[in-house]
């Protein structure tokens, strides 16, 4: 087992952080319309929020500075993160009140925190082993920046304190897909299934299809989910502007902010006036793909990637690094909901099968 999984095993974030791009940021006076420009643009879902040095106390009570190489000087301080999600929930809570144009106008600083997850920001010391770093992801940690050079090298782990003349952004999805490209090195794992695994969430929430886009963000916002699925049920039965058990329930769609990029600005707040059907049906993406995927076939929904209960862990990691879902939903053969699996729960498993094979 040592020698198969030799590279999983001595690979460091600062191996995978090494290819990817130069880091997607926005100053703290961008406004809302240009911070999501910036996400749309580069295909990011979340930007670092960057101010000048020593005015601000980041997220979490963090230190993360920029310096200049050549004379060490404090550049940039990065004071927290902001989604789609931010973005959308501000959105929604401010929607009877100004026009959109007004509300895209104010400073991106304004809403750090606006969601649960925006109130911490992270990093990683470039020599964490990704095993290491599989922890906090595992724990549902979803993103971490990452200094080109550390002033702590002798940590391994996740700081609070950080100076570098520079970062990336290290991601759920960057780990995984480091494990999907080694997949043969872990093969122990990738053939046995997510059930038993004990990869599958079994309390799923759900928001029915009729519910308006601005009311399943609020619900999303306050119980800290980046997405839901939509289950077909009766608009007589769900009143509320509330989230419900989905399982059992016909699954017909997913609501998700990484997804919600497809949404011009200029059509936001008239949008999330509408039902998550009908708003899901204007942005535009792919075809579904997955369990079931033969018996739907409208090029107006979003992808709705699935499996079975007894599907490898091995095909659903496929899934999701294939078509960059953060979770996979878990559908018997009629196609009712069953549970979900993140890449939250995709790490954890893989990492407690790492760490048993060397006790």
């Amino acid at each position: 087992m040592q020698k198969a999984t030799k590279e999983v095993r001595t690979a460091t974030v600062r191996d995978l952080v090494a290819v990817k791009r130069r880091l997607v940021e926005v100053p703290y006076t961008a406004s809302l319309t240009d911070t999501v420009n910036a996400m749309v643009a580069n295909s990011v879902v979340a930007v670092p929020v960057a101010a000048p040095p020593g005015q601000w106390i980041g997220a979490g009570g963090t230190m993360i500075i920029e310096h200049d190489q050549a004379t060490g000087e404090a550049r940039k301080q990065y004071i927290g993160m902001v989604s789609m999600l931010d973005v959308l929930a501000y959105v929604a809570d401010q929607h009877d009140g100004e026009h959109l144009a007004d509300l895209m106008s104010v400073p991106v600083s304004t809403v750090i925190g606006h969601c649960l997850e925006g109130l911490s920001l992270w990093t990683f010391n470039p020599n964490t082993s990704v095993v290491d770093c599989m922890e906090a992801f595992s724990k549902g940690i979803h993103r971490a920046l990452v200094p080109l050079t550390s002033c702590t090298d002798e940590v391994i782990g996740v700081e609070l304190s950080e100076s570098s003349a520079g970062y990336q952004m290290l991601t759920q999805m960057d780990v995984l897909s480091f494990l999907d490209n080694h997949r043969t090195e872990i093969d122990g794992i990738m053939s046995l299934s997510i059930t038993e695994l004990g990869a599958v969430q079994e309390n799923v929430f759900a928001v029915p299809g009729h519910m308006k886009a601005m009311e399943a963000v609020k619900c999303m916002r306050s119980a800290s989910l980046n997405a839901v699925p939509i289950i077909e049920a009766p608009k007589t039965t769900y009143t509320a502007p509330d989230l419900i058990n989905g399982k059992g329930m016909k699954l017909i769609g997913t609501f998700s902010a990484t997804d919600l990029r497809g949404c011009p600005v200029s059509l936001l707040q008239p949008w999330l006036s509408l039902s998550v059907i009908e708003f899901t049906a204007k942005v535009p993406m792919g075809t579904r793909v997955g369990c079931g995927a033969e018996t739907v076939s409208s090029p107006k929904w979003r992808p709705l990637v699935t499996c079975y209960a007894e599907s490898s862990l091995k095909e659903v990691i496929s899934l999701a690094v294939d078509h960059h879902v953060h979770r996979v939903w878990v559908v018997d053969k009629f196609g009712l909901l069953v549970g979900l699996v993140a890449l939250t729960d995709m790490l954890r498993v893989i990492r407690s099968f790492l760490l048993s094979a060397d006790s």
